[in-house]
C-alpha cells in the first residue's frame, strides 16, 4: 500500500522552515502532498496561486511532491488525495499542544488518518510565517528565512512597484 501523506498549512509566505519539514518528511512517504490551506479567520498577503506557483517552482524536479489548494476540513483534504497521514511541523512545546489537540480531533473525524510530528531543525524555530510578513510589511529584509524562489519573486514584484518619483502626484 502507498504511503500519502499530506502536509497542510497556509504557507504565508513559504519558508525554509517549511521546507526542512518537507525535505524530512519526504523519505518517509511514497508521496507527500503539499495542502495550502484557506483559513477563514486569516487574511493572506499573497494569494493561493502565488503561493502555488512558489510550491510548483521549489519542487518541479521532486515528482513525489504534489500541491493542492483547498478549503474546509483537512481530512476531507486527506481523502480528495488518498492520504492516510497528516504531516506537522513542531517547533516549540506549545506548538505540540496545539498541533495535538487538532490530531486529536482529525483523528476523531476520521480514525484511520494518523498524524506524524516532525520537529523542526534549531536554526529554523524562529522562522514563522506570521514574523517574516510583518518584517516584510515594514521594509525589513526576509531573505535569509525564504527559498530562492520566494526571494525572487519578491524582488520582481517590488521592482515592479511603482516608485514615489513616477508616481502620479494628487
Amino acid at each position: 500500500m502507498e504511503r500519502i501523506a499530506l502536509f497542510p498549512g497556509t504557507f504565508d509566505p513559504v519558508t525554509l522552515g517549511h521546507l526542512d519539514i518537507i525535505h524530512r518528511a519526504l523519505p518517509l512517504f511514497d508521496r507527500l502532498f503539499i495542502g495550502i490551506g484557506t483559513n477563514i479567520s486569516k487574511v493572506p498577503m499573497f494569494s493561493n496561486e502565488q503561493r502555488l506557483e512558489w510550491f510548483n517552482e521549489i519542487f518541479r524536479d521532486e515528482p513525489r511532491i504534489e500541491t493542492v489548494v483547498y478549503d474546509g476540513l483537512t481530512v476531507e483534504c486527506c481523502r480528495r488525495v488518498g492520504a492516510s497521514y497528516i504531516v506537522r511541523g513542531i517547533r516549540y512545546v506549545n506548538d505540540f499542544e496545539y498541533e495535538k489537540a487538532i490530531a486529536d480531533m482529525n483523528r476523531s473525524l476520521e480514525g484511520h488518518i494518523e498524524t506524524v510530528f516532525l520537529t523542526c531543525l534549531p536554526e529554523f524555530t524562529s522562522v514563522a510565517s506570521t514574523l517574516v510578513r510583518d518584517v516584510l510589511r515594514n521594509g525589513g529584509d526576509v531573505a535569509k528565512f525564504l527559498p530562492p524562489a520566494v526571494v525572487k519573486s519578491l524582488a520582481a514584484a517590488k521592482a515592479a512597484e511603482p516608485t514615489e518619483a513616477a508616481a502620479p502626484k494628487k
